[in-house]
């Protein structure tokens, strides 16, 4: 548990905080209001014993200084955008290209660093909010994003966001928690045994953008659909451009219900513990940590590369250059919502 007192301070003049949520079998994660970030989730073994089981720092400043993308609500858009351009309604826009010749993450700063409104907490939930102004990032519209934390009963953590525009726009969340089932700073995930409910996958191109093909699992290193261990498949040539897993998936959908309903996206197992992870999203991407600078986290121990899995429900990358792809595009009037829950069974 991170000492609320390293998180309680004001920055350009807003309060940042520390919320801890608890339910009654003894599950608990605390957020910041900084990024809207998952600071840490203790989750139960088998056998009742609790572990943090995501990466993180004591204080904000490391937060703040240290591995930018971690545990935070990611936007406007999630993952890349090839080139850093999209076209919406005849008009092109140009986005800062952060990876490489891409845009990625929401930009140079995106709603990771961005300092959310708390609007709502109970004992179970927290609920921030961020306006994003027309022409930040370079994305037209005036954005108001809500996202809400839940802490059920059941030792789930439900993830909704919902948003509106006042222009047409184009938008994509996702939650970026590293997770690793043995406890943060416990070694490395390669020893985590994965499923993933999906029959096709998005490949990429050389700067690991969408080709904008869909094409099947079968046969080839991204069949996850029975429990595989990790290690059996993280070294093969087809992982190697990302140094590890990093790709997505496109997910199993069953439900023929005018209403969205969370399906279940994948499930994850090490050390005792398995967490499934259910959404509405149509889109999983599943990255190994391939990147994680050598830092010291919150225990004392070092991360580095591989000691996470991150499992992001998402719209499919580059989704507003592919009309193959489902939309991203949010009109006036409308409403966008979805759920992405983590849950430990």
């Amino acid at each position: 548990m991170v000492n609320s007192q390293s998180f309680s301070q004001f920055i350009r003049r807003k309060r940042i905080g520390l919320y801890t949520l608890r339910n009654p079998r003894g599950m608990q994660v605390q957020i910041t209001n900084y990024g809207a970030k998952i600071v840490s989730l203790l989750a139960p073994d088998a056998d009742g014993k609790m572990a943090d089981v995501v990466l993180g720092f004591s204080t904000l400043e490391e937060w703040m200084q240290k591995e930018t993308y971690f545990n935070a609500v990611i936007g406007r858009y999630a993952n890349r955008i090839k080139d850093g351009r999209f076209t919406l309604d005849g008009k092109t826009y140009n986005l800062a290209t952060n990876n490489g010749t891409n845009h990625l993450h929401g930009g140079n700063v995106g709603f990771n660093e961005k300092i959310w409104e708390v609007v709502g907490q109970t004992a179970y939930s927290v609920s921030f909010r961020y306006r994003s102004v027309d022409g930040e990032e370079g994305y037209p519209g005036t954005l108001d994003t809500y996202v809400t934390y839940r802490l059920t009963r059941d030792n789930a953590l439900s993830i909704t966001y919902e948003a509106k525009t006042d222009k047409t726009t184009v938008l994509g969340f996702t939650n970026h928690a590293y997770f690793n089932l043995k406890g943060e700073g416990n070694g490395d995930v390669r020893d985590h045994i994965l499923q993933v409910n999906a029959d096709q996958y998005t490949p990429f191109d050389d700067t690991a953008c969408p080709t904008g093909e869909i094409l099947p699992v079968e046969n080839t290193p991204m069949d996850f659909r029975q429990p595989t261990l990790i290690a059996d498949r993280i070294d093969l040539p087809f992982f190697l451009t990302g140094r590890g897993i990093d790709n997505n998936w496109v997910l199993r959908k069953t439900s023929d219900k005018k209403e969205k309903e969370p399906e279940l996206a994948a499930r994850v197992s090490a050390a005792g513990r398995t967490m499934e992870v259910w959404t509405t999203l149509p889109g999983l991407q599943v990255y190994t940590g391939n990147w994680v600078e050598p830092n010291q986290g919150k225990s004392g121990k070092t991360y580095g590369p591989q000691t996470a899995i991150c499992l992001e429900a998402q719209n499919f990358p580059d989704s507003p250059n592919i009309p193959a792809f489902p939309s991203a595009v949010l009109q006036p009037g409308e409403v966008y919502f979805e759920q992405c829950i983590y849950k430990f069974v």
